[in-house]
């Protein structure tokens, strides 16, 4: 018989996301990023651990490596699916194999994701599971004066018009719209847009934020400011 659990974050708390992963670099990446869009985040550093949390706590998706010191991703996965609890599995693999994806698949993933990636399509991965598992989170269309941004059709208008933005320019106003006011330091819009594994300078932040002042008719700047010396932020009632 299949098993579900009552969604544990039906308090204050946002959803909450069991990340099984023992590379830093990445564990640091997501519990800052999804702390950020409001999920609860907790860590385990191997199989074993992450499958007794599994059995203590309730959660809404896990995110799990393959490739663990102890017990491999798959067998965790295989022994989560053998409890009859259908919590949405989304697998990490840096390897490239079908044959990998396939065998993650068949044992009970939801889906899955090659190392590296970015957050923008981490999150609408995730989302892509919980409308599955018949739970929206949040609406599709983003609303500011007079932009309008659908991340389902990753379409852009402004003023009725569409604006055709780069897959970063698109993310980056999502980003913005998402968080109004919010500051964004350069790095912290570094890993969150261009993912963990960038390597480069924080330039590169300042020439697309022009650009996308540009697309969007915002100059002089009311929208996306300039914190000097820190980042950006979004106001949506310029």
């Amino acid at each position: 018989m299949v098993m579900s659990r009552h969604s544990p974050s039906g308090g204050s708390s946002g959803p909450r996301i069991l990340v099984i992963e023992d590379e830093p670099t990445i564990t640091e990446f997501l519990k800052t990023g999804l702390a950020y869009e409001g999920y609860e985040v907790i860590v385990a550093l191997d199989g074993k651990t992450g499958l007794d949390l599994f059995r203590e706590k309730e959660f809404d998706l896990i995110i799990l490596d393959i490739m663990l010191p102890d017990i491999d991703g798959f067998e965790v996965c295989r022994r989560i699916r053998e409890t009859g609890i259908e919590t949405p599995i989304l697998m990490l693999t840096a390897k490239k194999e079908i044959s990998d994806r396939v065998t993650g698949l068949d044992i009970g993933a939801d889906d899955y994701m090659t190392k590296p990636f970015s957050f923008d399509e981490l999150l609408a991965r995730m989302r892509a599971l919980f409308r599955r598992a018949g739970r929206k989170l949040e609406s599709a269309e983003l609303h500011a004066t007079d932009i309008v941004l659908n991340t389902d059709t990753r379409e852009v208008f402004v003023r009725g018009k569409r604006v055709y933005l780069t897959p970063t320019e698109f993310s980056l106003l999502e980003l913005f719209m998402r968080h109004p006011r919010r500051v964004f330091t350069r790095n912290t819009l570094l890993n969150r847009v261009w993912g963990y594994h960038y390597i480069g300078g924080t330039n590169i932040v300042d020439v697309h934020v022009s650009h996308l002042r540009d697309k969007i008719g915002d100059r002089p700047s009311r929208l996306i400011r300039t914190h000097y010396g820190v980042g950006y932020a979004f106001y949506p009632e310029a």
